[in-house]
Parts: structure tokens; C-alpha cells; sequence
């Protein structure tokens, strides 16, 4: 069917020539600018999923987080807009192809390709998180390599700032299953080192034209990231350096802390283990393209590509087909037949006895029991080989894989296959409630055909009720949460007016509200109500106290006095808080006592020339004042006396004649 969008101008600009591509979120379309004449790419959202607030400011979010990245290894955001039910990103267009279509049509690359691919890769997302952002979804389908060899990463429709919390136990997974890092699987964390992961394995499946783990549902694949090492790539094709393996089993360490930091530290080991190789290391020939492909099913889709989808949605998704052969399967020197029915069989006849032509008569008796016989030995061999095959194999089936299946559909699969059922329930943040998380035995283990398969069914992610502990006392609510499955979290302080000091006000999330085991709640312990400190510098200490505690605070008396310049001497020179400051009911204040003005010596300068005189006492802290008597320079008296004491800033009198 023809496009609708195919010819039509966007937002009067964007005149649409032909579609590129279809994703689960969005169309991307090549156009033309009509405005600057140019050639881009028009990435429009789904009109259904428009209407989405969260997937529409997930589109603008892409927007905004690639258009800080001027980076040439990264695909240039150039606009941003709507027009009507489609929301648009235009951006830059790249003539040439991803790295899935290279993968697909040549298979595992030399490793000299595959680091020429890896080390812009790497150098666009290390743009990308040194400023902060993770790309979330990094996979051959979003390298895109141009017509002049220049390679650039795509769609970062799912990026998110480093500090942004993500969770898996919304239901959903963000990503596609095959490069998913073990930490997203298992509790939605995502770091700089999750793109690192997803790397590893992007450079596995360059050198080795497979993925590393196998898998017909997302779920077993989802198992592997999680309980298997990504194997190493001269284990699938042979003669790869090990350094490439060490490279690979470093980025795709099951242990977020094993990998490299970020995309840059891993570009830096990328770079030094290239020159350590050999240039027959990195001109390795890894095989027969076609030969990797059909080892890697390189050409067929994958069947665990999920992105942004429901987890629910997994186990609806049908197995993918077989490739169809190009030639017949290689049959056995045998004719097929297995080694137990070659043994069963019997000898070839003698040859014909010398001396006996050709086509002549044999002996009546041989004549008469030849036929029987052969038919007799051939139902011997018959029976013998059924009932061998019975004992050997024939009373034996193999388990059916019904994994991430509805508990009644993967009932009715064993059933279909002679096998009975037995169920029990567990809890899991990944598997959707109701579908099957393990069989016992597990999927393709021999089984007797009347045997009972245990199937684990998921209770879906396991919640707890947040306690309402309001009106507690903080130890109390705190064991409380403990007890319930919880963890205490942080604790503020807030005013309240209803709430005696030192009981629980609120908590988030708050109580009743349900949340996986281990879920931090945060706590708010009440201050009181909001007092504010009364003025009561100066004020005698006895009436201060009555003052503060009319006001509901506690006083404490401070154990040394000060000095003070504007409190007399064994009143009160200051108060902590300070006079002002809003407190809560009960709190503390602490009173400090003056000692009154802080007295210094006043040096003697009579008998000292005026000038001298006036420094001198300026130095010590003092103002000066002079009287002359008969015109004269020379200090015959001053008062205070020298040698008697003052406060700091006193005026001193100083007479001269």
C-alpha cells in the first residue's frame, strides 16, 4: 500500500520523497528541506502512539539529548515539530547502510573491519557520556555505515541523563533483548557500562557473524545474559587473537565494575590491544560468509529483538522460520540408518561358488526356503530393531520449550506431547504474572514420555504493603518497615502543627502504597510546631530562661561567658539559634552570658612628643584626644592613666604644652 505520507510536505517545510524504514515507534522517511534545499531523514512517530504524553516527550527528549552531541560520528539532529497527529524529528541522512545489513550479507568480519567499525562507535558514544547520557539501545541496527565509509550512530530514542532512576519492574523493557547488560535484566539499572556491554557484544557478533547467545523466546536469551559469560570469539572462529577475546570478555563482564567505565576507556583498550596485533591477526580470515551465516542465522531476523516493548508481549511472539535449504541435508555413508540398526542387520550373501554360471538353476530345497527365510530374518531384524530402539531411545521424548508461555498454553503443549504437569508459583521482576519462568527438566532435556514436567509460574514481581506508620515514633516506625519487608530510608525533619515532635508525619511512598522487597522509604519526623527564637540578648538570665520556655524551647545554659559590647556584664550576650531563627517546639536553645566590655591596658605615654603619643595609643585600639596648653608638643598628663585599662575603641585624653 502507498504511503499516506509518501508526497506530502510536513509543517509546510519537509516535503516527504520516500520511507526508509519502520520501527516500533516510528516511520523514517527521506525528504527534502524545502527551505535550504537539502536532503535529510524525517523520523515521524506512529499517529497512535502521539497521543502517548511519555512516548511523545520521549521523542523530544531524543531531540534535545542529540542535539548536544555535535559529534561527527553521531547522526545530526536539525529540527524538531508537529504538524497535526505526526510529531517529527528531521535529522541528518546518511546514504549507505547499517551494520546489520553488512552482517547479514558478508557474515563474521575480519577483525581489521570490525575495530575500523568499533572505534567510531565507541568515540560518538564517549561524546555521549561524557556529557552525561546513555544511549540505552545500541545494536548493529543503529550503526549506520554512508556510501563514503564514514560511520555514525543512530537512534537515541531511548537515551536518558546518567542520573535518571530506571526501573524494569514497570513491566516494560527498554532495549533489545540480544545486548541487554545483565543489570538491566535483573534490576533496570542503567550506567554508561550497560552501552559498554551492548558493545561487547555488537564486537563478538563482528568477529564471529553470530550473536553469542541462542534463543527462540526473549526469555531464555534473557536467562543466558544473566547466568552465562559471552563466549570467546576463537572459540566460534578459530584463529582470532587472544587479545580480541580478552577485549570481548572485558566489555561484556557479567559484573558491571569489571568493565570498562565508559565508552572512552573502552575506546583507549580497543586502541591498545589493536597495536598489539599482528597484521596476520587482524587480516584473520574468518571463513565462508555463507558458511558463518548459517551457523549465526545472520540472515534470518532476531527472533529476541524487543524494543520499548511490554514484557508481556514476549511470549506472543511466534518462533521465526526455518531458512529454506538450497540443497538437500548431507546424508550418511549408511543411507541414514543409525549405528544400532547397522548392527542389527545381517551380512551381505556369499558370493556365488565358482564354477556356477550365471542364471543357473539352484537346488530345489534352496528354492523352496530362500524367500521364507529372507522374510523370517527380516522380521527378526525388525522386532530386534524396534525393541532396541524402544529401550534406547523410543520410550524417551524431549521436553518442549514453553518458556515465557501462559501457564495454560505451555499445560496444553506438554499435554500435546504425552507429558504431565506440575506447577508452582515464584515471584520475578522480568517474567510477566501467570507465564513460566523454568521447567524441571528444562527445555529439550530427555524425559519419559509419561513423565511430569515441574513448570515455575510467575506471581510477576514480588510487592509488599508499605505500613502506614504516621503518628509513630521514629525506632518504632523504623522496625516497623524493617519488618515488613523494607528499608528505612532517609529521615528529614519538617514543622508540623498536629504532629508532636519526634513522631512520624509522612513517609513516601506512602502507607498502603505497594513496592518490591527492599523498596527505601523515605521518613518525615515531626520538628513541632514552628517557634521563633525571642529576642532576649540583655535581658537578665533568669528572665530569658522564663521567656524561652513560655515560648515551649528548651533552654541550656552555656558553660563559659563572653565579652560582650552590647550586653552588661552578667547578662545574656547571645543566643543559638540566633534571635529570629524558626524553630520547632522542644528544640534547644543555648544562652551564653556576658562578662561585659573586654578591658586592655592603656599604655603611658606622658613625657612622649604629641605625635608619638597619639600613634602609640591609636596602635593599642584607642581614640585620641588632644588639648594643648601654651602651644606645646610634649604629653605632661592623660587620661584614663597609663597603666589603667579600658574598652577597645575608648577615647584617651592626652594633654601637651
Amino acid at each position: 500500500m502507498q504511503d499516506p505520507l509518501v508526497g506530502q510536505t510536513l509543517d509546510r517545510r519537509y516535503r516527504v520523497e520516500a520511507r526508509i524504514a519502520v520501527g516500533g515507534m516510528a516511520t523514517v522517511y527521506r525528504a527534502m528541506d524545502t527551505r535550504l534545499d537539502r536532503v535529510l531523514a524525517l523520523k515521524v512517530m506512529h499517529p497512535a502512539l502521539a497521543t502517548d504524553t511519555g512516548f511523545v516527550e520521549r521523542f523530544i527528549r531524543e531531540a534535545k539529548a542529540v542535539a548536544k552531541l555535535a559529534h561527527p560520528n553521531v547522526v545530526g539532529m536539525f529540527d524538531q515539530g508537529a504538524d497535526g497527529t505526526y510529531v517529527y524529528l528531521a535529522m541528518e541522512y546518511v546514504a549507505g547502510c547499517t551494520l546489520r545489513d553488512v552482517l547479514r550479507e558478508r557474515g563474521a568480519l575480519q577483525p581489521r573491519a570490525a575495530l575500523d567499525i568499533v572505534e567510531p562507535v565507541l568515540a560518538a558514544l564517549g561524546a555521549a557520556h561524557r556529557a552525561g547520557l546513555i544511549h540505552r539501545d545500541m545494536k548493529p541496527e543503529n550503526v549506520l555505515i554512508g556510501d563514503d565509509g564514514r560511520v555514525k550512530v543512530a537512534d537515541f530514542g531511548l537515551v536518558r541523563a546518567v542520573d535518571t532512576q530506571t526501573s524494569a519492574s514497570t513491566g516494560s523493557l527498554l532495549g533489545t533483548v540480544s545486548y541487554l547488560a545483565p543489570e538491566q535484566i535483573g534490576h533496570g539499572a542503567v550506567d554508561q557500562r550497560t552501552d559498554v556491554y551492548a558493545c561487547g557484544v555488537v564486537l563478538y557478533e563482528m568477529l564471529t557473524g553470530r550473536k553469542p547467545y541462542d534463543g527462540t523466546t526473549p526469555a531464555q536469551v534473557m536467562f543466558q545474559h544473566l547466568n552465562e559469560d559471552v563466549p570467546a570469539p576463537s572459540a566460534a572462529v578459530p584463529g582470532i587473537a587472544a587479545g580480541l577475546d580478552a577485549l570481548v570478555a572485558r566489555a561484556t563482564c557479567r559484573d558491571p565494575q569489571g568493565r570498562p567505565a565508559d565508552a572512552v576507556d573502552l575506546l583507549a583498550e580497543v586502541r591498545e590491544v589493536r597495536a598489539s596485533l599482528s597484521r596476520a591477526q587482524l587480516d584473520n580470515e574468518p571463513g565462508p560468509a555463507d558458511t558463518i551465516g548459517e551457523m549465526s542465522g545472520a540472515g534470518s531476523e532476531d527472533p529476541t529483538s524487543v524494543v520499548s516493548r511490554p514484557a508481556t508481549a514476549f511470549a506472543s511472539e511466534p518462533p521465526p522460520a526455518a531458512p529454506a535449504r538450497t540443497s538437500p541435508p548431507p546424508q550418511p555413508p549408511d543411507g541414514g540408518l543409525n549405528r544400532t540398526s547397522r548392527l542389527l542387520l545381517p551380512p551381505p550373501p556369499p558370493d556365488e561358488p565358482p564354477g556356477v554360471p550365471p542364471g543357473a538353476p539352484r537346488g530345489k530345497a534352496r528354492g523352496r526356503r530362500g524367500p521364507l527365510a529372507v522374510l523370517l530374518v527380516l522380521l527378526v531384524v525388525l522386532g530386534v530393531g524396534a525393541g532396541a530402539w524402544y529401550i534406547v531411545d523410543g520410550q524417551f521424548t524431549k521436553v518442549p520449550a514453553v518458556l515465557a508461555l501462559p501457564q495454560a498454553q505451555a499445560e496444553k503443549k506438554l499435554d500435546a506431547a504425552g507429558l504431565r504437569a506440575k506447577v508452582t508459583q515464584d515471584f520475578s521482576i522480568t517474567v510477566p504474572r501467570g507465564e513460566v519462568i523454568s521447567t524441571d527438566p528444562g527445555p529439550g532435556k530427555r524425559i519419559r514420555s509419561n513423565g511430569t514436567v515441574t513448570l515455575t509460574v510467575s506471581k510477576g514481581p514480588q510487592q509488599v504493603r508499605v505500613p502506614d506508620v504516621r503518628g509513630r515514633a521514629l525506632a518504632v516506625a523504623r522496625k516497623e518497615l524493617k519488618d515488613a519487608g523494607l528499608t528505612p530510608g532517609t529521615v528529614k525533619q519538617d514543622f508540623s502543627e498536629d504532629v508532636p515532635r519526634g513522631q512520624v508525619v509522612s513517609t513516601d511512598p506512602a502507607g498502603g502504597i505497594r513496592r518490591s522487597p527492599d523498596t527505601p522509604v523515605a521518613i518525615t519526623v515531626s520538628r513541632g510546631a514552628p517557634v521563633d527564637v525571642p529576642d532576649v540578648v540583655g535581658d537578665s538570665v533568669t528572665d530569658a530562661q522564663q521567656e524561652l520556655q513560655d515560648a515551649g524551647l528548651k533552654v541550656v545554659l552555656a558553660p563559659e561567658k563572653v565579652f560582650s559590647d552590647v550586653a552588661d556584664k552578667d547578662s545574656v550576650a547571645t543566643v543559638s539559634p540566633e534571635v529570629g531563627t524558626q524553630v520547632g517546639t522542644g528544640d534547644t536553645v543555648t544562652i551564653t552570658v556576658s562578662k561585659g566590655q573586654q578591658q586592655f591596658d592603656v599604655p603611658k605615654v606622658t613625657g612622649k612628643k604629641k605625635d608619638e603619643a597619639k600613634q602609640i595609643l591609636q596602635d593599642a585600639g584607642f581614640d585620641v584626644r588632644v588639648i594643648s596648653v601654651f602651644f606645646g608638643d610634649t604629653v605632661f598628663s592623660q587620661s584614663p592613666d597609663g597603666g589603667g585599662q579600658a574598652p577597645k575603641g575608648a577615647t584617651i585624653t592626652i594633654w601637651v604644652r
